[in-house]
């Protein structure tokens, strides 16, 4: 059985799981409502205004960060033999946490302390905001680690 990381940093594979994350951050930034909706997707536009590519630039250099951090969860529903994004939906809250602790550990590096205290002040509904992206996660995962369709049997022999 494949790792996750042997099969979403697949040469053949990264660029597209990059380009399919960038997608997903689109859609979940696009699906907020209400005021935080407003703010949040205010700022991601003028991020993708500012420096076109950012996102892009950052999942590809974070993604080394978010396999390692999901692939418990995805070993975990293969030992069960269950389907990945249902099982990653269950534990919605300790997905968030892991991926979070990806920018928790990089915000506790910065040296800028303003940053530090943004960072901290938003990092509440940051996993509020993680745990409702978690079914678009696992079915991207589920993209990449379905097994291939098996091959139809041969036609009977007259």
């Amino acid at each position: 059985m494949s790792t996750l990381n042997e099969i979403l940093l697949a040469p053949g594979n990264r660029s597209k799981v990059v380009v399919d994350c960038v997608r997903l951050i689109d859609e979940e930034v696009d699906s907020k409502g209400g005021l935080t909706g407003l703010a949040v997707k205010g700022a991601y536009a003028l991020v993708k205004a500012v420096k076109p590519g950012f996102v892009s630039e950052a999942v590809d250099n974070m993604l080394d960060d978010f396999v390692k951090r999901l692939e418990p969860f995805y070993a975990a529903a293969q030992a069960k033999n269950e389907p990945v994004g249902p099982a990653m939906n269950a534990r919605a809250g300790e997905v968030a946490e892991a991926l979070l602790a990806i920018s928790d550990e990089r915000a506790a590096r910065a040296r800028n302390a303003g940053l530090k205290k943004a960072y901290e002040k938003l990092r509440p509904t940051g996993k509020k905001h993680v745990e409702a992206a978690v079914p678009r996660v696992g079915r991207l995962i589920a993209k990449y680690t379905a097994a291939p369709a098996t091959a139809s049997a041969a036609p009977p022999t007259a």
